[in-house]
């Protein structure tokens, strides 16, 4: 049975800086919340600080978590409220029906498969001119091309993303209708993920954020997608997609 969190992060405390700071941290903390061996099960996690002053981690877990630890670690724990909420996440589930539309945000790391990079690294070079016939996985740069990405693969994803009713009026460069979807967030992260060959080797990631609405086209892949999540580097806080029912009609 899978379960939603949402934990209130302080962002002033020590501990909370290094979890702010470090995705690699911050997927150890949300690990420590969950009764069974670490990464036993596939865990979605996402870090909201919309208000830098209020940060929210939100984790989609299997089983049901305890958060206790990152209270005390990260939060405010002798201070009044709710501290973090879990939620049955299958009421959520019950309420997808083809056609039905909701409000959604997502944050992934939009990637590219190519055998080419235009701008090869001195790695990248010796493995091409190794002969090595794998493809490499680069990252979308540019916001045009994170959108793109997203928008193509909506279908294969259970969704579609109705034009924006407010910009009806209005045509992108295509000549077609915008999309009610917008890019709130983009950030270029760089870190070390432990030693390989003795080497530390490196997590490079695009993290974009995507809010907007959805239609959804095919419960059985939305479904999927949501407990599964969407795109490359789930374990550093990409791939979470949540989504908040819309009054009828709209």
């Amino acid at each position: 049975m899978p379960y939603l969190s949402r934990v209130r992060i302080n962002p002033l405390r020590a501990e909370s800086r290094k979890l702010l700071a470090s995705p690699r941290a911050m997927h150890a903390a949300v690990q420590g919340g969950l009764p069974g061996l670490p990464d036993q099960k596939r865990t979605l996690w996402r870090l909201d600080a919309d208000n830098s002053h209020r940060p929210q981690l939100f984790v989609l877990t299997t089983d049901k978590p305890d958060w206790t630890h990152l209270v005390e670690q990260a939060g405010w724990p002798d201070a009044d409220g709710d501290h973090y909420a879990v939620r049955d996440y299958a009421p959520l589930l019950q309420q997808l029906a083809l056609g039905r539309s909701f409000a959604f945000r997502l944050t992934a790391n939009p990637v590219q498969n190519t055998n080419r990079p235009d701008k090869p690294t001195s790695r990248q070079q010796a493995r091409i001119e190794a002969g090595d016939r794998r493809s490499f996985r680069l990252g979308h740069r540019t916001a045009a091309a994170q959108l793109n990405w997203f928008l193509t693969r909506t279908a294969r994803w259970g969704f579609d993303i109705p034009t924006a009713p407010h910009l009806d009026d209005t045509h992108d460069t295509h000549g077609e209708p915008p999309r009610d979807i917008r890019i709130t967030a983009r950030q270029r992260r760089s870190f070390g993920k432990g030693t390989v060959t003795g080497k530390e080797a490196q997590v490079v990631m695009n993290a974009v954020t995507f809010e907007g609405r959805l239609r959804i086209t095919d419960v059985t892949l939305l479904t999927e997608r949501l407990l599964a999540g969407i795109g490359p580097t789930k374990a550093y806080g990409c791939g979470l997609l949540t989504l908040a029912p819309l009054p009828e009609g709209q």
